[in-house]
């Protein structure tokens, strides 16, 4: 059964209470019925076996009958600088991502991005995204939500993430390393980032720019994968590396 997400503080003494979209969702969707048990699961990384004792159209309250903590972290997070997509892809790569294990995706507007958000939308946008982060994180049991940031361009992605222990960037048609071998960091309090460009690829501008800010080329292979498909391929060549996946 799905994990569904609230605050810890809405829990409290052994008591939990939900309003909003999610109450809207455990009464009109899942028809949930007093008696009847869910899991609910915090920013702390604690989980919650709640019984429910009372529901009416604005709220769902239980009552806390099991607490369990998350298991430590023990590989590193993972990043995912990707490259803006139109239509629905983007927001197919964060559902996927997100079931991937991915901690955190920052959208990037590239030189070659087709698609160029609207600064006043930028905000609706970003709850958008997170809503499919946190609806898809539900559905896969995890113990945490992924951060989606808002957009930006690649000289400030670049910039930013100088602090991160691992920065890649797909470069296709390059003599770039192989990702199935590249150095990985293993410490958990460490994280790998992997840019993702367009369909049109990095301009020599965008690559210079990366390798500037100590991004290491990497490659998937011979073949020339669409964008979505180079995102999953690398999240799962890098979790499986970690000791996520398999």
């Amino acid at each position: 059964m799905p994990v569904f997400f609230v605050t810890a503080d809405q829990i409290q003494n052994g008591t939990v209470t939900i309003t909003g979209p999610l109450c809207d969702h455990l009464r009109a969707s899942l028809r949930l019925r007093v008696g009847e048990t869910i899991w609910l699961g915090d920013e702390r990384r604690q989980r919650y076996l709640i019984n429910t004792t009372h529901l009416d159209r604005r709220s769902v309250t239980g009552q806390v009958l099991e607490q369990i903590a998350g298991p430590a972290q023990v590989h590193p997070s993972v990043i995912l600088g990707q490259t803006l997509l139109k239509g629905d892809r983007m927001d197919w790569i964060i559902q996927k991502a997100t079931e991937l294990g991915m901690a955190s995706l920052v959208p990037i507007v590239t030189s070659h991005t087709v698609v160029r958000p609207r600064t006043d939308r930028h905000s609706s946008q970003q709850d958008r995204w997170q809503k499919i982060a946190l609806e898809a994180s539900q559905q896969s049991e995890r113990w945490e939500v992924p951060t989606i940031a808002g957009p930006c361009d690649t000289a400030t992605f670049f910039e930013t993430q100088q602090q991160t222990s691992c920065r890649l960037i797909l470069s296709e048609r390059s003599d770039g390393q192989s990702l199935a071998t590249v150095a990985l960091p293993s410490k958990p309090d460490e994280s790998v980032l992997v840019a993702v460009g367009p369909e049109g690829g990095w301009t020599k501008e965008e690559l210079g720019q990366a390798q500037t800010c100590g991004f290491l080329p990497v490659t998937l292979g011979k073949r020339i994968l669409r964008a979505e498909t180079a995102a999953l391929a690398s999240l799962s060549v890098i979790q499986s590396r970690l000791g996520e996946l398999g």
